[in-house]
């Protein structure tokens, strides 16, 4: 079944006179990214977006939003006066079912303890007019692409991997949910214009190299911020012969180097996906309008012209990679891991292998990791490391389990996952993890920071393709490679095992008896949406204050943050998932996993009233009822990784007026805007060390406020002396209003009523 097909058909009518305009506009060739901004920009101006410059407004295609981000999201709507959703919008309950036993068992024992999250999704849902996806429908964004990306399309999403959609030709870019609120309202969505990234594919992959290792190669090439406000568009021979789950898989971890999106442009493997599941009528339109759904023949000739930077990967001599541990940018190939682990004294025994996730859950994913252990059990050969596997959506287990694929997994001692994110985020119930021992693990996800999966500090997790991990599982150490080493079966043999094989699309079809998905009601004007006042998951939310219009002063440092600070240290996830409607109650996680420059400890923070040690929140708490306006300082790329919106709206929530930093990831900084935060940057990175725990901080020319103008930090040591310097700050003309008004929902709330 084809979703939205009138809207899909809409955009594709006038698609090809928008970029005939554009290409006017800019009076030069366009890249396949630019197309789709300059189609779905409220304006198309002109002359040219200045890239990394201009502000643009865009009206996205639809939205979608996972439970654990959607439930903030939609209270947020609720606030928001609207009767129905503006846009296709679709809701996807993967993200609270913890991994514990299997898959039947844990998605049972989750359907009763978010028993009131799922039902007020479900209600608000069938009162707004959107999709709602049960849980054990699937991963969000495997359900995306299976469902609902079509190339040329604009979509937003409340998870950082909404990027996913990129396989399918699509600008797909995560955000939190005051944007989404914003499209969902009907209201244009703004955007920097991104600046633009080539990678050139060339060759062809074979052997143990998958999608997986490309995008493995770029984390190692461009680090965790090195995409950073720029969109990477994917190109080539190479490119085209990938398969279109294969491309998901290298858009998806582009939220690993900070992307705001990638992409591939249309081709026979992304028409084929859209017929192999069931959308004929999507591919018979795309391939009508191919030549525009793709970068111009000129841009991929001289790339260097066209793109900021560009990059070359021959995939016939691409290597498999591991990358970690605790970064997804620690780029090591196979033929060097086993020196890597020996030299590091990183643990060699790998005591769990699991694969799955949003970024390796495809049919072809499990093909290819199942076609090892086939001929594993063949060779008389069994896991020697624990072992998961995790469907990307029921469409795909179903079609998996009738085809004896999750058979050969089960023959060799894995265990079969429900169909959502689990381990990925956080969401495993890992029997001793609480004792914190140092261990390796190996997973095809796309994040391994410390205590992501475990909430163990000390698990080291390192990420690969599928059929590295059940390789590795098999053999049980990290010293193993699987193109020269032997292992010894149960009949004391040596045995090797062959290269990996699997099927784009199943030979017989998909299939699937119920994939899971609720539509709203045509009328829901009379669904009672309920949050009780005494629910401990869910808090209807009451609006920030607005700006006084006065400088913030006599500011008290509540942390300042060393090193990596991602979302997931600023708001944990894993058993406080439970709490992400619930703003006071998961407040109680605010920064508990930032070290603090001071002490290189986590949750210990000095409380200056008192000059007792304290953890974060609770510090926070005290210094706001005391009255006392409080400050955040963070490191490089601060809040990386997630969208989740909760890192900026729980600082808000606990009296935090600033956060200042030496850079921050594109979506953070947008979140902390869009809750009427002020965020800022050191105009010398260097003054970040000049800061004291015990300072006295104000934020002074708040009058002066304005788009380019820079703002002073005074800070009075308790020394009595004093230092001031400017701070930057990206805000423009309407974000500034964000922060006048209190929050970006405060200002859609005032110009709809």
């Amino acid at each position: 079944m084809t979703f939205d097909f009138s809207m899909i058909e809409k955009v594709y009518s006038d698609f090809k006179e928008k970029v005939v305009m554009a290409r006017e506009s800019c009076g030069r060739p366009l890249t396949l990214a630019e197309k789709i901004l300059y189609a779905h920009s409220a304006a198309i101006p002109g002359r040219a977006f200045g890239r990394g410059v201009d502000y643009v407004e865009f009206h996205p295609d639809r939205v979608a939003m996972q439970d654990a981000t959607a439930q903030m999201a939609l209270l947020q709507f609720m606030q928001a006066g609207k009767e129905r959703a503006a846009v296709p919008s679709t809701v996807h309950c993967d993200h609270l079912i913890q991994a514990k036993v299997g898959a039947k068992e844990d998605l049972q024992i989750a359907s009763q303890s978010n028993r009131e999250v799922y039902d007020f999704l479900r209600s608000v849902s069938n009162r707004y007019g959107i999709g709602f996806w049960k849980p054990g429908a699937g991963i969000i964004h495997q359900v995306v692409l299976e469902n609902y990306a079509f190339p040329g399309g604009m979509m937003i999403g409340t998870d950082s991997h909404t990027v996913n959609a990129g396989g399918l030709g699509m600008v797909a870019i995560g955000v939190g949910g005051a944007d989404a609120v914003d499209v969902m309202t009907g209201m244009p969505w703004e955007l920097k214009f991104p600046k633009l990234i080539g990678i050139k594919l060339t060759g062809q992959l074979n052997g143990w190299t998958s999608a997986k290792d490309v995008i493995l190669k770029v984390a190692g090439i461009l680090t965790v911020k090195g995409g950073t406000g720029c969109i990477v568009e994917y190109f080539g021979d190479g490119a085209k012969s990938m398969s279109c789950t294969g491309k998901g898989t290298i858009c998806n971890m582009g939220a690993e180097i900070g992307a705001t999106t990638s992409l591939f442009g249309y081709d026979e493997k992304m028409s084929d996906y859209l017929r192999g599941t069931g959308r004929d009528n999507v591919a018979n339109l795309a391939d009508a309008l191919a030549d525009e759904l793709t970068g111009d023949a000129d841009v991929y000739a001289s790339p260097e012209t066209y793109f900021d930077q560009v990059i070359e990967i021959d995939l016939s001599t691409l290597e498999p990679h591991i990358n970690g541990p605790f970064t997804p940018d620690r780029a090591i190939p196979l033929s060097q891991f086993a020196a890597e682990v020996k030299a590091n004294n990183w643990p060699e025994k790998l005591e769990v292998g699991l694969i799955g996730s949003c970024t390796n859950s495809s049919y072809e994913d499990l093909t290819r990791a199942a076609s090892v252990a086939a001929q594993a059990g063949e060779k008389k050969l069994k896991v020697n490391s624990k072992y998961t596997v995790t469907p990307g959506s029921e469409q795909v287990r179903y079609t998996a389990k009738r085809d004896g694929i999750l058979g050969y997994f089960e023959d060799i001692g894995g265990v079969v996952l429900a169909n959502a994110c689990g381990p990925c985020i956080g969401q495993w119930a890992r029997l001793g993890a609480e004792k914190a021992e140092s261990n390796s693990i190996m997973t095809s996800f796309n994040r391994n920071f410390a205590k992501r999966a475990d909430g163990n500090p000390n698990t080291h997790a390192f990420v690969a393709s599928p059929e590295i991990v059940t390789a590795f599982s098999i053999a049980g150490t990290l010293l193993f490679n699987p193109i020269t080493d032997m292992l010894i079966n149960e009949d004391g043999e040596e045995v090797m095992l062959d290269e990996p094989a699997g099927l784009e699309l199943p030979e017989d079809g998909f299939a699937v008896e119920d994939p899971g998905y609720e539509a709203p009601a045509q009328d829901g004007s009379q669904v009672e949406v309920v949050v009780r006042s005494d629910s401990e998951r869910l808090q209807l939310l009451s609006p920030f204050k607005p700006f006084d219009g006065n400088d913030f002063i006599g500011l008290r440092l509540l942390i300042q943050a060393s090193g990596k600070c991602t979302t997931d240290h600023i708001s944990m996830a894993g058993p406080w998932l439970k709490y992400r409607g619930h703003l006071d109650n998961i407040s109680n996680n605010l920064l508990i996993g930032a070290v603090n420059r001071f002490g290189g400890a986590t949750n210990a923070v000095k409380n200056q009233l008192s000059g007792q040690l304290s953890e974060v929140p609770a510090l926070a708490r005290a210094y706001k009822d005391a009255g006392i306006g409080t400050i955040v300082v963070g490191d490089e790329n601060y809040g990386e990784g997630s969208s989740r919106e909760h890192a900026a709206m729980e600082p808000r929530h606990m009296g935090v007026k600033v956060v200042i930093t030496r850079s921050f990831a594109r979506i953070h900084e947008t979140n902390l805007k869009k809750q009427g935060m002020l965020a800022l940057t050191f105009a010398n990175r260097d003054d970040y060390d000049k800061i004291r725990e015990d300072d006295v901080i104000d934020v002074v020319g708040l009058a002066e406020f304005s788009a380019g103008s820079q703002i002073r930090l005074v800070l009075h040591h308790s020394d009595g002396t004093e230092e001031t310097f400017p701070v930057n700050h990206t805000y423009n003309a309407n974000q500034i209003e964000w922060f006048k008004a209190g929050s970006a929902l405060n200002l859609i709330r005032s110009r709809q009523q």
